[in-house]
């Protein structure tokens, strides 16, 4: 029984890759630890407006919070950049440096020919 309508869902390619499972595993820590230092800071503002004796205990541990949570933005950054020197980045095939080194690896090899008097090895060896 086809309608003619279009489907609800669309499957469409991703345009970035998937972050390594450790980065995201701290990216998602790091959000929850920030949003509950966020709700905490505004408890916090509200008690202090209010005069509420919860005031002073709840700016105290906010400030820990703080800490802690600049800890777990700061640990997204390090597992990325951990996971990067271990497992590396894929190069891309129109790397400006890619294609420097290509161009002094032809320079050096040929200024080697010339002054070998523009014989390639292979050839001297067949002389």
């Amino acid at each position: 029984m086809d309608t003619g309508r279009q489907p609800l869902w669309q499957e469409e390619p991703a345009e970035r890759t998937r972050m390594p499972d450790p980065v995201r595993t701290a990216a998602v820590r790091a959000v929850i630890i920030v949003a509950l230092t966020l709700i905490q800071a505004m408890v916090a503002f509200l008690c202090t407006l209010a005069g509420s004796w919860y005031a002073f205990p709840a700016v105290l541990s906010t400030v820990a919070s703080t800490v802690v949570a600049t800890w777990g933005v700061l640990d997204v950054w390090v597992t990325r950049q951990v996971w990067i020197q271990r497992h590396g980045v894929r190069s891309q095939p129109s790397s400006t440096a890619r294609e420097l080194r290509r161009e002094r690896r032809r320079a050096r090899r040929q200024e080697r020919r010339e002054s070998r008097g523009g014989r390639s090895p292979v050839d001297r060896a067949a002389a």
